[in-house]
């Protein structure tokens, strides 16, 4: 082992780095948009579609629901109602029978009768009804 009056000691050193940023503004940006406007011709076939409708009155019996149904390239779309049916029968119930039994009886009573006769008054110059004597 080396003695230690002969030891030298050498200092040792580092250099540490410290990093900082500094935002520095060295100019400005302006964005905006821009619409330019090009013709072109275009082409181009288009399809319209109309549909015509047509009632037809049918006033039929049905005995069953019909369904809408295609012919010809038409669409059938059915309307239908249902409708109360009264019927009437003749239906003889009963029979009443009326029969005109005749009797006689013989009745007496009394029964007031009542008729007109006319009677004549003359009248003198007064107005007054002459009598039997005065006319003689």
């Amino acid at each position: 082992m080396p003695s230690v009056e002969n030891e030298q000691r050498l200092p040792l050193t580092e250099e540490v780095l410290h990093l900082s940023k500094q935002e520095i503004s060295t100019g400005k940006v302006r964005v905006h948009t821009v619409v330019d406007t090009e013709e072109k011709f275009v082409r181009e076939t288009l399809e319209q579609r109309s549909v015509e409708v047509t009632r037809i009155p049918k006033n039929e019996v049905l005995v069953a629901v019909p369904t809408v149904r295609t012919e010809n390239g038409v669409v059938i779309v059915p309307v239908f109602e249902e409708v109360v049916v009264v019927e009437t029968k003749l239906v003889l119930r009963e029979e009443v029978h009326i029969r005109t039994n005749v009797s006689q009886d013989t009745v007496e009573f009394h029964v007031p009768i009542r008729k007109q006769r006319a009677v004549i008054e003359r009248l003198n110059e007064d107005d007054e009804p002459i009598t039997q004597e005065e006319e003689s």
